[in-house]
């Protein structure tokens, strides 16, 4: 599937039915509890290509630093998963909830530190001046749907001390994505049916 042609609409259609359901109250409480937190998906229209934007962490910030990540956070008392993106989106590198068109969710994600994350999509208006909070923000970047559709530009790896798998993707203009962010970029693509599932 060429992934420029699809519309708001489609990406929309698909994101409400996943291939995944969500975790249960059981499957989350199995083991202890878990914080909720939201992150934005943003998805921009660049050279009439559909690329994805992610932020890389500052090296001063006390968890994941340089690491390449979406814009969001943990969830304050009584935030839905939307509010949670969008208000970390404004925080982090100045996207107002009012430029967001949410399209839909992603499955959520248990992390390894503990976070019930749930992914929610929205498109941008491309281009867009970005208030930068340098503290915890490093960097904001895009990357083309199209390249990371490519199957030889990921790898599924397992970490021989836990037996997790991790998906790492090859660097892209200095960047590497992996881990939490790698997943819920190739869960969005399966979605869209530009990735097989295995």
């Amino acid at each position: 599937m060429n992934p420029d042609s699809l519309t708001e609409e489609t990406i929309a259609q698909a994101l409400r039915f996943p291939a995944h359901a969500p975790y249960t109250e059981k499957e989350i409480r199995a083991d202890h509890p878990l914080r909720p937190a939201g992150v934005l998906v943003p998805l921009v229209r660049h050279a009439s290509a559909w690329h994805l934007l992610y932020t890389r962490r500052a090296d001063g910030v006390e968890h994941h630093k340089g690491q390449v990540s979406f814009p969001g956070g943990a969830s304050d008392p009584g935030e839905s998963a939307e509010q949670t993106a969008l208000r970390e989106a404004d925080e982090e590198i100045g996207i107002r909830p009012a430029d967001v068109r949410i399209l839909g969710r992603l499955p959520q994600i248990i992390t390894i530190s503990d976070y019930l994350v749930t992914p929610v999509v929205g498109v941008i208006a491309w281009p867009y001046a970005f208030r930068v909070y340098t503290p915890e923000v490093a960097r904001v970047f895009a990357l083309p749907l199209a390249w990371l559709a490519r199957r030889e530009n990921y790898m599924l790896l397992t970490r021989s001390e836990t037996g997790r798998h991790v998906i790492t993707y090859q660097p892209y203009d200095g960047e590497l994505l992996w881990g939490a962010t790698a997943h819920m970029t190739v869960e969005f693509l399966k979605i869209l049916g530009m990735i097989a599932e295995r």
